[in-house]
């Protein structure tokens, strides 16, 4: 019989107590170590070339480059690297990105403390993580409800209380194709009205 497997953890978080708080975690189990710690997306690139970790935990906002961006980066260059994505926000849609790109995992820092451990095992063998609440969403919307980059756009700054007419100026459209766009989102979004769309959009992860 072979040693045991020693899983290999790449951490990559702006928030310190995030990076203590999961090196804690790790030091309780014998057959995991924290190889190497990051703040950002760029460093956080520059650490798993050196490290080549086992399982990457990749916090979704960062500096630099966002968690997404990171991900899809190492990918480019570590086809086989397992990464899980850590966020505060439980939005559909921000999973189902990091899905996209190839994340194997997707982990609220809520849930930290209960099934950190459990994640970790369940990528480094291969399986994917979602809790249930977000692969239902996913499953929920999948497909029949994405908004295209200018409607997000208008999404945003109608989030920022700008009228049609300033949402024309800002982004060097007419009114009317602001109209068609905000008609688009309330349908896609089944949302009442423009505050509403917001209300959905910011809980989805759109904005």
């Amino acid at each position: 019989m072979g040693p045991p497997t020693h899983i290999k953890v790449l951490c990559v978080d702006d928030h310190q107590l995030i990076l203590e708080g999961i090196a804690s975690a790790l030091r309780e189990e014998p057959d995991m170590e924290l190889v190497a710690q990051a703040s950002n997306g760029r460093d956080a690139v520059t650490e798993f070339r050196q490290s080549r970790p086992d399982v990457t935990l990749m916090d979704l906002q960062m500096p630099e480059m966002d968690g997404i961006a990171t991900t899809k980066k190492i990918l480019e260059e570590f086809p086989t690297a397992r990464i899980v994505i850590l966020t505060t926000y439980p939005g559909d849609v921000n999973a189902s990105r990091a899905l996209r790109v190839g994340a194997r995992g997707y982990l609220l820092k809520a849930m930290l403390r209960t099934d950190l451990i459990k994640t970790i095992r369940m990528v480094h063998a291969g399986q994917q993580y979602l809790p249930d609440e977000i692969a239902q969403d996913i499953a929920a919307h999948v497909g029949a409800d994405d908004l295209t980059t200018r409607e997000i756009e208008v999404l945003r700054s109608i989030s920022m209380g700008r009228s049609n007419k300033a949402v024309a100026d800002v982004l060097c459209i007419s009114e009317d194709t602001v109209k068609g766009h905000v008609r688009n989102v309330l349908s896609k979004l089944r949302a009442n009205d423009r505050t509403h769309a917001v209300m959905i959009a910011m809980k989805r992860g759109y904005i």
